[in-house]
């Protein structure tokens, strides 16, 4: 399709989701009176710029169903993510979601060069989290097989991707690393297993990870970009030339805007990715804005397609953190820490990257009135806050306590955060 071809699609989408939501959308309509605009002010899809913007405070604050366009009758499938109030970020589909979901996903593993003919084994969470149905569904609508692994119990993934013959391998880039290291472990050669496609995403990985985890499976390994506010994986693909993701604009519209004044930046620029429902029904989101800092390039890809091209992912205008594929917010930290008696609002959280595997140190002070010199008495707040911060976090921390004063204090902002890694 070209560009012209493109963006008349857009219009026409645009102007249908415009009405669609300002008649159907309670939190929309307020929106645009607030605005003073109409549907009638949306003509084509130049006029985006007159809608407002959405972010995650909006779903928060309208937890659960609070932006709702569509009959829950019509619901069929009820995602979420972690949020920093212990509230989820809600996404819902219709049936139609679903399967325009589905047809982002598999546009990408056709890229990759999957086909009916591969075994593709899904090791993302499957639950609440996207990862794990959304590839499964793209998985089986091209027609290939599918083992719902899920993650976790690494020596059953190896044994039964080496026994069912699996192709493809869809799952976080770190825990792609740790199979290939569990493989050389296993009693099975590597020559053995019939792997062929990596489909990583969920958490930032480097060209140099890239490169190793294809020398370590024997495969080519391929980036997918999603959320779960916009659809999941799937929004974006690579194609085989690998010169950034295909965005699939003619659904999910995306803007690049300066992410202080909200201006929209030219082709190039890096800024704020927002994005713009074309088509969906359930919970359509006009001008989400996603934190994620790339830019987008509209020239034809050598490959042929002509969907808009992202750059990888370059770093976030807020302080949220992806550690192993999960979302994790320092005030989400703040929040169990001080959910327990013991424990002060000192603290300090490094997350590095050893052996290509994100890891988490934390160092939590304790209160004065509950420290003590005792051991047993120490390990047993330890493992009180390990497992509450696992509970609500969904992560394991390497987690240390320190005496009254412990924790460096600072006169300016307090640096919580250590980031390490290189991205």
């Amino acid at each position: 399709m070209s560009r012209e071809e493109m963006r008349e699609l857009q219009s026409e989408r645009l102007r249908k989701m415009a009405a669609y939501v300002y008649k159907n959308s309670p939190f929309y309509t307020k929106r645009f009176k607030q605005l003073g605009i109409t549907p009638d002010d949306i003509r084509d899809i130049n006029d985006i710029v007159k809608l407002p913007f959405t972010n995650k405070i909006d779903l928060r604050d309208h937890y659960p169903f609070g932006l709702r366009a569509s009959s829950m009758s019509d619901v069929v499938r009820i995602h979420a993510s972690s949020g920093t109030t212990g509230k989820p970020v809600v996404a819902l589909s219709t049936q139609s979601d679903l399967e325009r979901w589905q047809e982002s996903f598999s546009r990408g593993l056709v890229a990759y060069g999957a086909t009916k003919d591969d075994v593709a084994q899904v090791s993302y969470g499957y639950g609440l989290f996207t990862g794990g149905l959304g590839a499964h569904d793209a998985c089986q609508k091209i027609g290939a097989a599918v083992i719902p692994m899920s993650s976790g119990n690494t020596e059953k993934q190896i044994t039964l991707m080496h026994d069912f013959g699996a192709t493809i391998l869809c799952c976080t880039p770190s825990y792609a690393m740790y199979l290939g290291e569990a493989i050389k472990d296993s009693p099975y050669p590597r020559k053995e297993f019939k792997l062929r496609i990596g489909v990583f995403g969920a958490e930032p990985w480097t060209e140099n990870m890239r490169k190793k985890l294809e020398e370590t499976l024997g495969i080519k390994a391929y980036d997918v970009y999603g959320l779960s506010e916009v659809a999941g994986p799937g929004v974006g693909f690579e194609c085989e030339c690998q010169h950034g993701l295909h965005i699939n604009e003619d659904y999910y519209y995306p803007e690049i805007v300066n992410p202080t004044t909200g201006q929209p930046l030219p082709e190039g620029e890096v800024g704020e990715l927002c994005f713009t429902h074309l088509t969906k029904e359930a919970m359509p989101l006009m001008r989400y804005r996603t934190h994620d800092l790339t830019a987008l390039h509209y020239e034809k890809c050598s490959c042929g397609r002509t969907l808009v091209r992202m750059d990888r992912i370059m770093g976030r205008c807020d302080d949220m953190l992806i550690i192993r594929g999960v979302n994790v917010f320092p005030t989400q930290i703040e929040s169990v820490i001080l959910s327990l008696p013991e424990f002060a609002a000192h603290y300090i959280l490094v997350v590095d990257r050893v052996n290509n595997t994100d890891t988490c140190e934390l160092k939590v002070e304790v209160k004065p009135e509950f420290y003590s010199t005792d051991v047993v008495v120490l390990e047993g707040m330890r493992k009180k806050l390990l497992a509450k911060l696992r509970s609500v976090i969904g992560l394991g921390f390497q987690l240390s306590l320190v005496e009254p004063k412990g924790v460096e204090r600072s006169t300016g902002k307090a640096k919580r955060v250590v980031d390490k890694r290189k991205f």
